[in-house]
């Protein structure tokens, strides 16, 4: 797994940014049902999602597959956050909601839920005006 996909300077401080797959069930009121969540989410799992040094997150939707987009802090790591979670039940009463609606990319590994996409291309390292 890469250390991190692109590094930005934003706000006066080194951020990493990971971008993450996952799809849904092919099933247009899931999908809907999935949606409506996600404009309210509750506020324990926003402030978990916080408290783990996670600066910005953004979930886009093409068809049923899903791309998250984490822009996070010097101090963030996939296993801080795994062991946040799992000591958090309302994040994890979210996750198994949540789950009911998603379903694991074909090549994700044992256990694996969002698949962290590798970064192919850079406009900003390869651009020389």
């Amino acid at each position: 797994m890469p250390q991190f996909l692109s590094i930005c300077f934003m706000q006066n401080q080194v951020q990493r940014r990971y971008c993450l797959f996952l799809d849904l069930q092919d099933d247009p009121e899931k999908i809907a049902r999935y949606e409506a969540y996600h404009r309210e989410v509750w506020p324990e799992v926003l402030k978990s999602i916080r408290d783990a040094g996670i600066l910005q997150m953004e979930i886009y939707r093409a068809g049923n597959r899903l791309c998250m987009i984490m822009e996070v802090g010097e101090d963030f790591s996939f296993a801080k956050k795994q062991a946040m979670d799992a000591a958090n039940p309302v994040v994890q009463a979210w996750e198994k909601l949540m789950d009911s609606f998603q379903q694991r990319l074909a090549f994700a590994q044992q256990g694996e839920k969002w698949v962290l996409g590798e970064k192919i291309f850079d406009l900003q390292a390869q651009w020389q005006p």
